[in-house]
């Protein structure tokens, strides 16, 4: 199954192609909760890293979302959560932190082997030291697995 998508970009007068290219035997897509076993761990994100897995196979895909055992099974963990300084001033202060976030994914898939895979994803996001964690978590949580989701969406699907 080949899936083209024109993006135009009218001011700069050229096209963009994006294309999601699965062995039309694939089906279906079935997506494992996703552990966390990060030595710091955040409530709420092996469900945002599943959910968003899901869904963007379900918007961006033709293929039938099942509980288990899918053309396409993902499984995986978040391996890495942690907040590092990584700018600091004459002082030595850090002015920014970085938030990085690592998952590892399995993609099984024994009717077109060619798009099974296991890579760990690695994404971060810097912010304001001057900020809690609390006060930006939510924001970065969201732009950093989504970033995540589209690398591994990527991975599983297009053919270059």
């Amino acid at each position: 199954m080949t899936v083209l998508s024109l993006g135009f970009l009218s001011s700069c007068g050229f096209y963009k192609f994006n294309v999601v290219s699965i062995d039309p035997s694939v089906q279906t897509v079935s997506v494992n909760y996703f552990d966390n076993i990060a030595a710091i761990v955040n409530p709420t994100l092996s469900t945002t890293i599943s959910d968003k897995l899901r869904n963007k196979f379900i918007s961006e895909s033709s293929l039938d979302l099942v509980e288990s055992e899918g053309d396409f099974d993902f499984s995986g963990s978040v391996i890495r959560y942690d907040i590092a300084p990584v700018a600091a001033q004459d002082n030595a202060t850090a002015t920014l932190n970085r938030l990085t976030i690592v998952v590892q994914v399995e993609l099984e898939c024994e009717k077109a082997t060619k798009h099974a895979f296991s890579s760990s994803f690695t994404q971060f996001e810097d912010f304001d030291a001057n900020k809690s964690l609390s006060d930006v978590e939510t924001d970065l949580i969201e732009s950093i697995s989504e970033n995540i989701i589209n690398e591994i969406f990527n991975k599983a699907t297009l053919d270059w």
